[in-house]
């Protein structure tokens, strides 16, 4: 299976300049965890929740830009590569998420969740079916014999 089958996207982009408060609302109200920091046609770098504090992190995040925070060693990957290649290459670095390139033009992202997903959900895979409830017959108790002693 190749990643252009299971990436997403559709890539939510954001400028270095942009202030990290403003990029982590981005993040909050998309639902999403990793945003692309681009100039142009570009890739600059990520910015994944973690970098810009979590939950938690106003604090980090007040009068910062997302330059100051993002992640500027950027793994990408083919659109034609296998998410073999995918799944190697982002838990070699421990990242959780590999933006897609074709040549050097952004088309996608693959995330954990994306490669999660294929492996749990068993994309392209027909859903077990439910098997009908099976009834046991439960066996009387034996009864006892003999007598009791109070």
């Amino acid at each position: 299976m190749r990643v252009a089958e299971v990436m997403t996207e559709g890539v939510q982009t954001v400028p270095a300049t942009m202030p990290a408060d403003q990029a982590w609302d981005l993040m909050r109200r998309k639902r999403i965890h990793h945003l692309i920091v681009t100039a142009g046609t570009e890739i600059l770098g990520v910015l994944s929740d973690r970098d810009a504090g979590g939950r938690s992190g106003a604090r980090v995040r007040a009068g910062a830009i997302v330059a100051e925070l993002m992640t500027t060693r950027v793994a990408t990957i083919e659109s034609d590569a296998t998410v073999r290649k995918a799944a190697n290459l982002m838990r070699g670095r421990t990242i959780g998420c590999l933006p897609v390139v074709d040549g050097r033009r952004l088309v996608g992202i693959v995330t954990i969740s994306d490669l999660l997903e294929l492996v749990g959900g068993g994309v392209g895979r027909p859903e077990r079916a439910i098997r009908a409830d099976i009834h046991y017959r439960v066996p009387h108790r034996k009864q006892r014999t003999g007598k009791r002693a109070w």
